[in-house]
């Protein structure tokens, strides 16, 4: 029916009205807040660095990491994704699967302190390497897509041993979930999920994280195996394959400017999908919101809830706090 008979504003006039019949829900347990921990040496400290480019997010030592993860487990979110910084690098990146090392030391001590909270691990190389990619090198200096599988399947099992509730390969090689997988399977731990980076692009919005993780290149760059953001079908390819090779749930990176392609990998495989709202996405939010442009907190839940929208089940997120605590305050 057309006017005057339809009038869409009739369930937009009250809070209760629009409350009932509200599309897309947005709460704490579907957050996850990324922890970056780094191994004490001279270049990192103390229990909190401050990073410039991300105001409210900080360098952990392991007993902070541990305070943060109590923290959000108040606030009732789902998940921490940790992050490692080690004190020496190397060109293989050894410290990524270092039965010893930050992540694997910071997993045990979390899951101790917060048995209930899970710990989601990144598996890459490229906080550990030298020259700061994602995977050994060739003698031309281009990653070795194969000869990196190993090194990735061997870290994420070290994860596995440490506790981890999920592992969540982020480096962009071909074959890495399948490898991963058996290489779980084999070693024991058939029932630990992977939560694959299917659909990571070459993004300009990563520049805060990667001082954040001293991870910059030393060289080039990582567009030889992150995706072109112009790329949607691509995308869609990229989740199925992980999909094949065992992924338990599939990701998209970044999320902002990418709500059509959650859209599109949540309709082809079916599976949970988890939206990574990056480093520059909230950089950007903190810079107009001190600069007293914008509203944070509106723009936040309007960006988390968008995404939830698009079809992210799980939301990676720096604002994760700060939205579990307002979202509380609306019940």
């Amino acid at each position: 029916m057309a006017f005057p008979q339809t009038r869409m504003r009739r369930l937009r006039a009250t809070v209760g009205l629009r409350g009932l019949v509200r599309e897309t829900d947005l709460r704490a347990g579907q957050l996850v807040l990324p922890l970056f921990v780094a191994e004490p040496s001279a270049a990192h400290p103390g229990e909190r660095e401050p990073i410039a480019t991300m105001p409210g997010v900080e360098r952990l030592s392991l007993t902070a990491a541990v305070s943060e993860a109590s923290e959000a487990a108040a606030l009732g979110i789902a998940a921490v994704m940790l992050f490692g910084l080690p004190a020496a690098k190397d060109e293989q990146g050894s410290g990524a699967w270092d039965e010893e090392g930050v992540v694997q030391l910071t997993t045990r001590a979390i899951k101790q302190a917060q048995p209930d909270l899970l710990v989601i691990t990144d598996v890459c190389l490229c906080e550990y390497t030298d020259h700061g990619h994602c995977g050994v090198l060739r003698e031309d200096g281009r990653v070795d897509n194969d000869a990196t599988l190993e090194l990735l399947a061997r870290t994420a099992v070290s994860h596995a041993r440490a506790g981890a509730d999920l592992v969540a390969p982020s480096d962009m090689m071909d074959g890495r979930v399948r490898a991963i997988r058996d290489e779980l399977d084999g070693e024991g731990f058939s029932e630990t999920p992977i939560l694959a980076y299917s659909a990571k692009f070459a993004s300009a919005f990563y520049g805060p994280f990667r001082e954040a993780a001293d991870s910059t290149p030393a060289f080039g760059d990582r567009r030889g195996y992150q995706m072109d953001p112009a790329n949607g079908e691509e995308a869609v390819r990229e989740a199925l394959l992980d999909v094949r090779e065992g992924a338990d749930m599939v990701m998209v990176k970044p999320a902002l400017a990418y709500g059509d392609l959650i859209r599109a990998v949540k309709t082809a495989t079916g599976l949970p999908v988890a939206a990574y709202n990056v480093s520059g996405e909230y950089a950007m939010v903190k810079a107009a919101a001190a600069a007293g442009y914008i509203d944070e907190r509106a723009v936040v839940l309007e960006i988390l809830t968008s995404l939830r929208r698009a079809g992210a089940d799980t939301i990676v997120s720096y604002h994760a706090k700060d939205a579990a605590r307002w979202l509380a305050e609306e019940t």
